[in-house]
C-alpha cells in the first residue's frame, strides 16, 4: 500500500521517506540480532541507528559555528582597529576569529583587503607572535589548504611526523582527501603521494599511499558474509601464521567502510580473543604498527581518536603546540563536543581544564574559545 500522501501535514516527511528510514531501521534490527547471537555484547559497541539518523538529518557536532548576523565589513573593521597604533589587541582579534566559521574567515579576509587593500595574514604576523600568531594564522587559512600545508611540514626538512600524515589521511572523507591532493599539488608543484614516497619507506609508506587516493567505501551497507570473511583473513594475515601479511591489513583497513569495519573488528574479536589492535602491536612495529593502530582507532571512534591525541600533547613536561593547535583548529567546526566528551570520560578531568593547565596568556584564551566551555 502506498504510503505517499497519506495525511501529511507541512514539514513531515512524505511517504516514501517514511517507508526508507522504516526499512533502514528493519536493517539495523536484523544486523544487531546476527552481532548478538554471534556473540557480541549487546550487538554493536556503538549504537548504528546513530548512522541511520545521521544520514536522515545531520547535526553539527562542532564548538564553532557560523555566526549569526555576520557581516564581513564589520569583523574587518574590527581586525583594522585592533592593529591600529601602538600595541594590539589580541582579545578583539580572538573575538572575531575564534566565533567565526571558516567560511566566514575568508570572507573576512577579502572584505579587509578591498576595504584597506592590505593583504590580512601579513598584517596579523607583523603585529603577533609566538604559539597565538601560529593559532591565529592557523584559523585563517581556508581548512584544506591549512590540512596540506600540515601534511608538507610534516614531510619536508629534517625528519618526518609520521603521526600527523596518519592524523589527517585517517580522519579526512574521500572528497576531502581528493581536495587536499590537488591543493597540495597547486601550492607545492609535486603531488602529496610523490612526496611521501621519497620520505617513507616499506609497509608504512604503502600505507600512507593508500590513505592519499581518498578511495575507501563510504557506503553504510554492512554485508555479513563479508565482514566474517574480513575478520578471518586478517587473523589468517597475522595471529593465524608465521610471519605477517601487512598487505592484507592494509588492503581491508584502507578500503571498507567506516560501518563494516567496525563490525570487522567485533567480529575479529571473537575468532582471536583479543583487540586488534593488540593483534597489530604483536605483529607489527615502528612506524607501521604506530600508524595501523592509529587508522583502527580514527575508525572505530574518532572523537576518541582525537582526545587521545590532544591528551599525548599536553602531558609530561612541554606541550606539542602544533598537534594541540592542528587538532583544535581543524576540528572546532566538527566534532570539537564530541571530542570534548570523550576526553572526559577516557581522563576524567575536562579538555577545557587540561588546556588551562598547559598554555597561557592569549594563546590559552584563543584555544579555550576554540574548545567552546568546560565539561
Amino acid at each position: 500500500t502506498s504510503l505517499q500522501g497519506c495525511g501529511k501535514r507541512a514539514g513531515e516527511p512524505d511517504g516514501l521517506n517514511v517507508l526508507l528510514l522504516c526499512c533502514m531501521i528493519l536493517r539495523y534490527n536484523c544486523l544487531n540480532t546476527y552481532l548478538s547471537v554471534v556473540g557480541v555484547n549487546g550487538g554493536w559497541q556503538e549504537d548504528p541507528r546513530s548512522l541511520i539518523f545521521s544520514v536522515v538529518q545531520p547535526v553539527n557536532r562542532g564548538s564553532v559555528r557560523e555566526a549569526a548576523g555576520f557581516d564581513a565589513l564589520r569583523d574587518a573593521e574590527a581586525l583594522r582597529k585592533a592593529m591600529k597604533g601602538f600595541g594590539t589587541d589580541e582579545q578583539a582579534i580572538t573575538d572575531v576569529l575564534a566565533n567565526r566559521s571558516n567560511k566566514q574567515r575568508q570572507q573576512i579576509t577579502l572584505s579587509f583587503k578591498t576595504a584597506y587593500g592590505k593583504d590580512l595574514v601579513k598584517e596579523l604576523k607583523s603585529e603577533l607572535s609566538g604559539n597565538f600568531e601560529k593559532a591565529v594564522l592557523s584559523l585563517i587559512k581556508p581548512s584544506l589548504l591549512y590540512d596540506a600545508t600540515e601534511l608538507k611540514d610534516a614531510i619536508k626538512g629534517a625528519g618526518t611526523d609520521e603521526q600527523c600524515l596518519i592524523e589527517i589521511l585517517a580522519s579526512r572523507s574521500n572528497a576531502e582527501i581528493h581536495e587536499i591532493n590537488r591543493i597540495y599539488k597547486a601550492e607545492f608543484k609535486k603531488t602529496l603521494e610523490e612526496d611521501i614516497k621519497s620520505d617513507t619507506s616499506g609497509h608504512f609508506e604503502r600505507l600512507l599511499v593508500s590513505l592519499t587516493q581518498g578511495n575507501r567505501d563510504e557506503s553504510q551497507n554492512v554485508d555479513i558474509t563479508l565482514v566474517k570473511k574480513d575478520a578471518q583473513d586478517l587473523y589468517t594475515a597475522g595471529e593465524g601464521r608465521m610471519g605477517t601479511d601487512e598487505s592484507r591489513f592494509n588492503a581491508i583497513l584502507c578500503a571498507r567502510s567506516r560501518p563494516h569495519l567496525k563490525a570487522v573488528f567485533e567480529e575479529y574479536r571473537q575468532i582471536c580473543k583479543h583487540d586488534i589492535e593488540k593483534s597489530i602491536c604483536r605483529e607489527m612495529s615502528g612506524n607501521l604498527e604506530r600508524g595501523m593502530v592509529a587508522v583502527v582507532k580514527c575508525l572505530r571512534n574518532t572523537p576518541a581518536f582525537f582526545a587521545e591525541r590532544l591528551y599525548k600533547s599536553m602531558k609530561g613536561m612541554g606541550t606539542d603546540d602544533r598537534t594541540l593547535v592542528r587538532i583544535m583548529v581543524s576540528r572546532c567546526e566538527v566534532d570539537m563536543l564530541d571530542i570534548r566528551a570523550e576526553f572526559k570520560k577516557l581522563y576524567g578531568k575536562s579538555l577545557y581544564t587540561f588546556i588551562s593547565g598547559d598554555t597561557s596568556g592569549d594563546y590559552k584564551k584563543l584555544l579555550l574559545q576554540l574548545c567552546g566551555g568546560n565539561d
